[in-house]
C-alpha cells in the first residue's frame, strides 16, 4: 500500500509538471510584454487641444465622411473573406498530385479566394480616395501596378500551405510549435535581409544639403550610415509620408516624392525623416518581431487545437481561425504601434526641436491624406496605429522633450 501511494504521489507530482510549465511559460510572457511596452516618451505638460480649436468644421466634417467611409469599406471586406473563407473551409476541393503538391495549390486556392473577395472592395476604396482626391491614379494603373506583389505573396502562400501539412505530418501534436518558432525565424530573417537584399533600390536624393542635414540627424542618435533615397508616389497618391528600414549597419531614409514637393517646409521634410530614424534608433523593427512571437504562440497553440494540420483540406479552416485571431489582437497591436508612433514623435522633437514643423507635418496629413483628427474611439481602436492627429500637435506644442536623443 505504501508503494501505490507512492506512485499515486508520483503520479499526481507529474500530472502538475504541465501546470508549474504553463504558469511559468505565462509569467515569462507577461515579464515579456512589460519590457516590450516601456518606451522613453517623457511625461510632459500637454494641453488639452479640441480638435474644433485646432481644424475648420468643414475639415472635421469632410475627414470624418472619409474616414468612417473607409472604415465602413474594410468592415465589408473583412465581412466578405470571412465568408469566403467559411464556404471554402466546408466545401475544400479535391485536388490532384502528391500530398506536399497538393498541400501547396490549397495554399495557393485560398490567397486567391481571399484575393477574389477582397477585390470588390479594393475598388471600392480606390473610387473612395478618388473621389476624395486622395488619389488620381486610373483604375486600370491601380490593377495593373502591383502585380508582382500580388505573385509573390501567391508563392509566399503556396510555402505556407506546404510547410503547415509537412510540419503536421512530421511533428504530429507539437506541428503548431515547429510552425511557430519556423515563422518567428523567418520574421527574423525578414528584418536582416529585407533592408539590404530585398527591398527594391530607389533614386538617392538630388538635394544634397537637405541628405547631408538628415544624415547628420542620424549620426546624433548613433546611425552612422543612412542612405536617403526618393520613393515615386506622386501618381498613386497626393499623401505625404517617408519610410525608413535598417537593422543592420546601413540605415535607409525613403522620402515620397510628395513630401518634397515645393510648398511642403524642409523642416517637416526634416522632421519627417527624423521620426523615421527614430524608430530605428530604438529598435522598433526587433521588438514588432518579438511582439509577433509572443502573440503567435498562443495562437500557434489554438491553431493547433483546433485545426488537423496533416490534410491540405484543412488549409481554408486554418486561414479562417488566423484571420480571426488577428482580428482579436488588433487593438492590441494598434496599441503597441501608437505607443511606438509616439515615441519616434519624441525622437523627432528631440532631434530638430523644431515644434513649428511637426504641428505644420501633422496638418499637412489632414489636408493630403484626410486622416480624421478625432476619430471615433471604436475607429480608434481598430484602426487607427498613430496617435489622433489633435494628439500629435498637443505634443508638439508641449515643447522639445528633455532627455538626448541619442539615449535609449
Amino acid at each position: 500500500m505504501s508503494v501505490s501511494r507512492r506512485e499515486g504521489g508520483g503520479s499526481r507530482g507529474n500530472h502538475g509538471l504541465p501546470h508549474v510549465f504553463g504558469a511559468t511559460l505565462a509569467g515569462a510572457w507577461l515579464v515579456a510584454a512589460a519590457l516590450l511596452w516601456r518606451t522613453s516618451v517623457p511625461s510632459l505638460e500637454v494641453p488639452d487641444l479640441e480638435p474644433s480649436s485646432l481644424f475648420d468644421a468643414e475639415t472635421l466634417s469632410r475627414n470624418a465622411r472619409y474616414e468612417n467611409g473607409l472604415a465602413a469599406l474594410w468592415v465589408l471586406g473583412l465581412g466578405l473573406q470571412l465568408v469566403a473563407l467559411w464556404l471554402l473551409a466546408r466545401r475544400a476541393p479535391s485536388l490532384p498530385g502528391p500530398l506536399l503538391f497538393r498541400a501547396a495549390l490549397m495554399g495557393a486556392l485560398v490567397f486567391a479566394t481571399l484575393w477574389l473577395a477582397e477585390l470588390p472592395v479594393r475598388l471600392g476604396v480606390h473610387w473612395w480616395r478618388r473621389r476624395y482626391d486622395v488619389s488620381e491614379l486610373g483604375y486600370l494603373g491601380y490593377l495593373a501596378g502591383p502585380w508582382s506583389t500580388t505573385l509573390g505573396e501567391l508563392a509566399l502562400a503556396a510555402i505556407a500551405g506546404l510547410a503547415i501539412v509537412a510540419a503536421g505530418r512530421l511533428l504530429g501534436r507539437r506541428a503548431w510549435l515547429g510552425l511557430w518558432a519556423a515563422f518567428v525565424a523567418l520574421a527574423v530573417a525578414y528584418v536582416l535581409v529585407y533592408p539590404s537584399l530585398l527591398a527594391p533600390r530607389l533614386r538617392p536624393l538630388q538635394d544634397r544639403q537637405l541628405a547631408t542635414q538628415i544624415q547628420q540627424l542620424g549620426a546624433r542618435i548613433g546611425l552612422e550610415e543612412v542612405e536617403v533615397e526618393v520613393r515615386k508616389a506622386r501618381e498613386r497618391t497626393r499623401a505625404v509620408n517617408a519610410e525608413a528600414i535598417g537593422a543592420g549597419p546601413t540605415t535607409r531614409v525613403i522620402l515620397w516624392d510628395t513630401l518634397l514637393a515645393p510648398e511642403v517646409g524642409r523642416g517637416e521634410v526634416r522632421f519627417a525623416a527624423a521620426h523615421e530614424l527614430g524608430h530605428v534608433a530604438r529598435r522598433h523593427p526587433w521588438k514588432g518581431v518579438v511582439w509577433f512571437a509572443l502573440l503567435a504562440l498562443p495562437g500557434a497553440w489554438l491553431l493547433g487545437r483546433v485545426a488537423r494540420l496533416r490534410e491540405p483540406p484543412a488549409l481554408p479552416r486554418v486561414a479562417l481561425v488566423l484571420l480571426l485571431l488577428q482580428l482579436a489582437t488588433l487593438p492590441l497591436a494598434n496599441a503597441i504601434s501608437r505607443r511606438y508612433e509616439a515615441e519616434a514623435d519624441a525622437v523627432g522633437l528631440r532631434l530638430t526641436r523644431d515644434g513649428r514643423a511637426a504641428e505644420a507635418l501633422y496638418r499637412r496629413f489632414a489636408r493630403t491624406s484626410l486622416s480624421d483628427p478625432d476619430p471615433p474611439l471604436l475607429l480608434h481602436l481598430l484602426r487607427d496605429t498613430h496617435p489622433t492627429l489633435a494628439e500629435r500637435i498637443a505634443t508638439a506644442r508641449a515643447g522639445v522633450p528633455p532627455g538626448d536623443p541619442g539615449s535609449p
